[in-house]
C-alpha cells in the first residue's frame, strides 16, 4: 500500500490481526561473489479469503480541503486507487465530544461527479432508554476567539432537554452542556434534528467586570419570615433560590450562525422473564445451609435495573387477620 499525501494530513495505519500478514523477503545471498543483496520491501501476504484491516487517520494541518490517495501495489503494478477527502475546519464555535453521523456522511457522496464531500455532522446516541427515566448524554461547547463573547440557545422541545441551555461563553472558553431525556411513554427518534442558535455580543460593562453566565446559575438568600417560633420568639428563615439575570449586552448584526446537533434513542418498557415463581427447598436440618438456584432474563430492550425485597409471611399475615375476625 503506497500513501499519496501532499500535505502530511493522512495516516495509514494497520490494525494487530494486520501485521500477522507482513512479511519482509529474506536476505539472499549471491552465489557468486558471496555477498548479500539488501532485504525486499515489506508486503503483505493474504491467502484466498484472507483479509485485512487498515485505519485511515486525517489530522488537518490547514483550514482548507485536502486529498490523498492510496494506491495498491501488486508486484510493481498499481491495481486500485483510493480516493482520500478531507475537510479541515477551523470554526469560532464548535461541539466538542459528540460523534459523526456516518448515515449523513454517505448519504453526501456524489457518486456521478466521483466526489466525496466532507460532511462534519454531530451525533447525540442515547441508544435504549427504559420509560420514564432520565437519560444523559454530555458535551461541550467551545468559543475559539480570541477578544469576542458568544452567546448560544438550544431550540430544543419535549422530551428532550439541554442545561444549560441558554449561556455566554468567553473567549477562549467552553462550557459542558447536558442533554437530557425523558419520555412518559415508548418512542423512536431517528436522527431527530436540533438547532442551537449563536450570537456574538458585546456587554454595556467592561468584559473584565462581566462574569460567566447561564441559565442554571442561581443566587441563594435567606429571608425572613412573618411565622415566629414560639421556642426561641425569633422569626423563621426560609431559603429562596432565584435565577442569576442575564447580564445586558448587544447582539453584534450579522453575527448569527446556527449549530446542529441529531439525537437519535429508543424509549421503550423494561421486560423480564423468570425461570420460576417458586423455589421450593428440600428438607434441611438445623443450621445447616441450603441452596437453590432461579434464572432472571432481560428480554426487552433497555437494561433491566432491579433489586430483591423479602416480602412479609403470607400465612403469618392470613393467621393475624384469621385471629383478628375471631376476635
Amino acid at each position: 500500500l503506497r500513501l499519496e499525501d501532499e500535505h502530511g494530513a493522512f495516516l495509514l495505519k494497520g490494525r494487530a490481526s494486520t501485521f500477522k500478514t507482513s512479511h519482509t523477503g529474506s536476505v539472499e545471498e549471491d552465489s557468486v561473489g558471496n555477498e548479500t543483496k539488501p532485504p525486499k520491501q515489506p508486503f503483505f501476504l493474504l491467502r484466498h479469503g484472507q483479509s485485512v484491516r487498515f485505519n485511515v487517520i486525517f489530522k488537518p494541518t490547514l483550514a482548507q480541503r485536502l486529498e490523498g490517495k492510496i494506491g495498491l501495489l501488486v508486484g510493481d503494478i498499481c491495481m486500485t486507487l483510493i480516493e482520500l477527502v478531507g475537510e479541515g475546519h477551523k470554526d469560532e464555535f464548535t461541539l466538542d465530544g459528540l460523534k459523526e453521523d456516518t448515515q449523513e456522511r454517505n448519504a453526501k457522496r456524489s457518486l456521478r461527479k466521483d466526489i466525496i464531500d466532507a460532511v462534519r455532522v454531530n451525533h447525540v446516541d442515547f441508544g435504549h432508554c427504559p420509560v420514564g427515566k432520565r437519560c444523559r448524554r454530555t458535551f461541550t461547547v467551545t468559543n475559539h476567539t480570541l477578544t469576542q463573547v458568544m452567546r448560544f440557545e438550544w431550540e430544543a422541545d419535549a422530551p428532550f432537554q439541554f442545561a444549560p441551555k441558554v449561556g455566554h461563553l468567553h473567549p477562549g472558553c467552553a462550557k459542558g452542556i447536558t442533554v437530557i431525556l425523558k419520555a412518559d411513554v415508548p418512542a423512536t427518534f431517528r436522527r431527530h434534528l436540533v438547532k442551537c442558535k449563536v450570537t456574538k455580543i458585546n456587554f454595556e460593562l467592561p468584559r473584565r467586570k462581566v462574569l460567566d453566565w447561564d441559565d442554571q446559575m442561581c443566587i441563594v438568600t435567606w429571608k425572613d419570615t412573618t411565622w415566629k417560633d414560639p421556642a426561641t420568639r425569633w422569626p423563621k428563615r426560609e431559603k429562596v433560590v432565584e435565577p442569576v439575570p442575564e447580564p445586558a449586552h448587544t447582539v453584534v448584526e450579522e453575527s448569527s450562525q446556527e449549530a446542529e446537533v441529531y439525537l437519535s434513542a429508543v424509549v421503550a418498557y423494561t421486560q423480564f422473564k423468570l425461570s420460576t415463581t417458586m423455589v421450593e427447598f428440600k428438607d434441611t436440618f438445623p443450621f445447616q445451609t441450603r441452596t437453590a438456584t432461579f434464572r432472571l432474563c432481560n428480554t426487552g430492550k433497555v437494561a433491566l435495573e432491579y433489586s430483591w425485597e423479602e416480602a412479609a409471611d403470607t400465612e403469618a399475615v392470613k393467621k393475624q387477620y384469621s385471629t383478628a375476625l375471631t376476635r
